[in-house]
């Protein structure tokens, strides 16, 4: 019999019968009604070709038939047991791999990630740079942070407001030359330099080259720092939002770190 057509349902129920020897008191562990399980024995029956309790004056009784395949049965039924503990034991893991774009972690993960560390000495971090073709499953991804508008197909939350703000030099030096990113609104065509990521553009405008529109959640620490000076007022843009399949989101140590990101 294929895997795919394996009465679980009617096997279960069989189970606690036998145990019991009482349909009145496997009903009671299963939370349905005696004749729910006389429907579920009546239809495995049919399935299997045997019968497998009778009737007697003294109760229910196992049929030779059934009495031999129980053991596997229940064998069968641990094995399932130990695999969904083995399963769940993922969500206590103390290991999260999370992918980012590489200015990302350099500019606001990273510090956060020391925060949350210091309070869970025990977690194991692996940090992997974002491609936007990754693969939850294939990369072993718990997490991943993307600038979008929005999650996507999976769960997430977003990250800060997703402000962008336009910043230079301190002094002033090179306010009128753009550096453009490839997430940059607007001034490519104009730009004096190009760099690949807002994380470079930062530094880039820090040094003077010129003025740089980035992520306020990127830049909020350099302007608090006085390495760079914002120049105009904030508009809003794109924001980094935390993803992950809703499988990954459900789990404790996935929640949990949500929650050391964003403080919900």
């Amino acid at each position: 019999m294929k895997r795919t057509h394996l009465p679980l349902n009617g096997l279960r129920v069989f189970d606690a019968a036998a145990r019991h020897l009482s349909f009145t008191r496997a009903a009671d562990e299963l939370a349905v009604t005696p004749a729910a399980v006389g429907q579920q024995i009546r239809a495995l029956e049919d399935m299997l070709g045997v019968v497998l309790f009778r009737r007697t004056p003294r109760g229910l009784e196992l049929t030779p038939e059934a009495e031999a395949g129980l053991p596997a049965l229940r064998s069968a039924f641990l094995e399932l047991e130990e695999s969904v503990r083995a399963m769940q034991s993922g969500q206590s893991s103390q290991h999260l791999t999370i992918a980012a774009p590489r200015d990302f972690t350099a500019k606001w993960l990273n510090a956060r990630l020391a925060s949350y560390a210091a309070v869970e000495p025990d977690l194991h971090f692996l940090l992997v740079a974002a491609d936007e073709a990754l693969d939850f499953t294939e990369a072993n991804l718990d997490v991943a942070i993307r600038l979008a508008d929005g999650p996507g197909e999976h769960e997430g939350i977003k990250l800060g407001e997703g402000r962008f703000v336009t910043v230079s030099a301190p002094d002033g030096r090179g306010v009128d030359a753009p550096i453009a990113w490839p997430g940059c609104p607007g001034e490519d065509g104009k730009a004096i330099m190009r760099v690949a990521d807002a994380g470079l553009a930062i530094d880039a405008a820090a040094s003077g080259f010129g003025r740089a529109c980035v992520p306020e959640l990127l830049v909020r620490a350099d302007i608090d720092a006085g390495r760079v000076a914002m120049v105009g007022e904030p508009r809003e843009g794109t924001g980094y939002w935390l993803i992950a399949p809703l499988p990954q989101w459900r789990q404790k140590k996935v929640r949990a770190l949500v929650t050391a990101l964003t403080g919900d």
